[in-house]
C-alpha cells in the first residue's frame, strides 16, 4: 500500500514537471523569435560608426584603420615623372674658407712648400653660428634753446619702457607659438638654452597679444576678402577654453582663411562673425543647420562627408540605392576633374541630373532601411546644393579646405592640452600665417613687418 502511494505521487511529479518543461520551451521559443526579429530589424548595429564610414574625428576610433574614399590611380608611389625635386646646393660666396694644402709628400717624404697647389675639389657644411641677444640702447638728451625752452629727444615709436623685448622677438614668438604650435613652456626653453633670452610665460602671452593687435588691421582685410568672394568654405570644431566648452570657426577659400573663437555653435556666432552673411558666394559645408541657414547667394554640401555617410550606410542596411547614389556621386566627381565648368544643357550634366531625380524618387522601406531612407529624406531637400560645384569653375565639391584650417587648432590643443589664454590671438595670427601660406609669402617675414606696425586704437 506504501508503494501505491509512493508511485502515484512520482507520477504526479512527472506530470507536474513535463508541464513546467513545455512551458519553459514555449517560452524559450518566443524569446528566440523575439530575438531574431530584433536582429533583423537592427541589423546596422553590428557596424558602428567611425571616421571612415562618418564626420566623427579618428580620435575616437577605438582600432585606427584608416581608410581612404580615393580610387587607385594605377601611378607608383613616390614622385611622379617630370617633379622637379630640390637638394642642398653649395653657394659660391662661402662665409669661411678653410685650404687644406699638403705640406709634404706622402709617398717620398719631400717638402712641398715651394710648390704651388692646385685646387682639386671643395665640400662645404653648413653651421648656424651661436645666436645671442643684442640689447639696444636709446639714450634721451636734451637741450636748453636760448629763449629758456628745454628741448628733449624722442624716443622711436614703441619704446615705452626701461627695457622691453622688441619687434624679432614678437615675430619669433608669434611664428613658434601659432605656426609652429610651440606651448608656452617650451618656448620659454628655447629662448633660455638656444637664444639666451630669459623669458616668462607671462610675458609670450602679452608679446602674442601686442603682436595680434598690430595684426588686427590686416585681420579686418582677410574678413573683408571672405566676406567678397565668390566661393567660402565653412566648418566649425570644439576647443577647450580654460576649462570651457568653446568652438573654433572657419571661413576660408582659396586666397584667405579667417577664423574665430566663440562659445556658440549656431547662427549667433555666425551672425556675429559675418552679418551680412554671403551674398555673393556659394557656401560649402556639411548638413549643420546653422550652416545650412546662413545667407548665401548658394549652397554646396560637401561630397567628402557624403561619400563618407553612404560609406556607413552601405555597411549597414547593404541597399543597392546607397551604392548607386554614391556611383552617381562619383560619376559627378569625375566630370569635374575632367573640365572645371559645365552648361546647363550640357548632356553629361543633364545624365546625371537626370540620374539623381530618379535616385531621389525610389521607394524605400523605412521597415528595413530607415537611415538609407532618412538619407534619401535629406538628399531631397538640399536636392539643390548637391550639384553647384559642376557649374562653377571655382566651386570645388566638397569642404577639404575648411577641414585643412580646422585641424591647425586641433593639433595646437592636442600638443597644449587647451587654450588657457590667447585663444583670441591664436585666432588672429594663424588666420593671417595660413593667408599668407595660400598667397606663398614668406610667414616669418610678415610676421616680422607686423612686430614693427603700431597697434592702432581700437574703434
Amino acid at each position: 500500500m506504501y508503494k501505491d502511494a509512493e508511485i502515484e505521487r512520482l507520477q504526479e511529479e512527472n506530470h507536474q514537471l513535463r508541464k513546467e518543461n513545455a512551458e519553459l520551451k514555449s517560452q524559450v521559443s518566443e524569446l528566440i523569435k523575439k530575438v531574431s526579429d530584433l536582429l533583423t530589424q537592427n541589423k546596422q548595429s553590428s557596424v558602428k560608426k567611425n571616421s571612415n564610414n562618418s564626420s566623427i574625428p579618428p580620435s575616437t576610433d577605438l582600432t585606427r584603420k584608416p581608410r581612404s574614399l580615393r580610387t587607385p590611380s594605377g601611378k607608383r608611389p613616390g614622385g611622379q615623372n617630370g617633379h622637379k625635386g630640390s637638394t642642398l646646393i653649395m653657394t659660391e660666396t662661402p662665409d669661411e674658407i678653410h685650404k687644406l694644402i699638403p705640406d709634404y709628400c706622402n709617398h717620398c717624404g719631400k717638402e712641398l712648400t715651394d710648390i704651388v697647389a692646385q685646387l682639386e675639389s671643395k665640400r662645404q657644411i653648413v653651421e648656424i653660428p651661436p645666436v645671442k641677444p643684442i640689447y639696444i640702447e636709446f639714450q634721451n638728451y636734451s637741450k636748453t634753446c636760448l629763449c629758456g625752452h628745454k628741448q628733449t629727444g624722442t624716443y622711436p615709436d614703441g619704446v615705452t619702457n626701461h627695457i622691453q623685448y622688441g619687434p624679432s622677438v614678437e615675430a619669433i614668438v608669434g611664428y613658434q607659438s601659432v605656426y609652429q604650435y610651440t606651448p608656452f613652456k617650451r618656448l620659454c626653453a628655447m629662448f633660455r638654452h638656444y637664444f639666451q633670452l630669459p623669458i616668462c610665460e607671462g610675458s609670450i602671452d602679452n608679446l602674442l597679444k601686442r603682436l595680434s593687435a598690430k595684426g588686427m588691421p590686416i585681420y579686418k582685410a582677410i574678413h573683408g576678402i571672405i566676406e567678397k568672394g565668390k566661393q567660402v568654405g565653412s566648418d566649425e570644431t570644439g576647443t577647450n577654453i580654460n576649462g570651457k566648452k568653446g568652438w573654433a570657426w572657419t571661413w576660408q577659400n582659396i586666397l584667405a582663411t579667417y577664423i574665430s573663437i566663440s562659445f556658440s555653435r549656431g547662427k549667433e556666432a555666425i551672425q556675429n562673425a559675418f552679418p551680412n552673411g554671403f551674398p555673393n558666394a556659394i557656401l560649402n559645408s556639411d548638413r549643420w543647420r546653422p550652416q545650412i541657414n546662413t545667407f548665401a547667394k548658394g549652397h554646396q554640401l560637401c561630397f567628402a562627408h557624403l561619400l563618407r555617410e553612404l560609406l556607413y550606410l552601405i555597411e549597414s542596411e547593404k541597399t543597392l540605392w546607397a551604392v548607386q547614389i554614391k556611383q552617381l556621386f562619383m560619376r559627378a566627381l569625375d566630370l569635374k576633374k575632367q573640365c572645371p565648368k559645365y552648361a546647363r544643357d550640357d548632356v553629361n550634366a543633364i545624365e546625371v541630373e537626370s540620374a539623381l531625380d530618379l535616385l531621389l524618387t525610389e521607394p524605400l522601406e523605412k521597415a528595413k532601411t530607415p537611415k538609407t531612407l532618412n538619407f534619401q529624406k535629406s538628399m531631397s531637400e538640399f536636392r539643390e546644393y548637391l550639384f553647384p560645384f559642376l557649374y562653377h569653375a571655382e566651386i570645388p565639391p566638397d569642404n577639404n579646405g575648411s577641414e585643412r584650417a580646422i585641424r591647425n587648432i586641433k593639433v595646437k590643443q592636442k600638443i597644449s592640452g587647451q587654450f588657457k589664454t590667447g585663444h583670441e590671438s591664436f585666432a588672429i595670427l594663424r588666420s593671417i600665417i595660413d593667408t599668407c601660406i595660400k598667397n606663398d609669402a614668406d610667414v616669418f617675414e610678415v610676421l616680422k613687418l607686423i612686430s614693427q606696425l603700431p597697434i592702432l586704437a581700437t574703434e
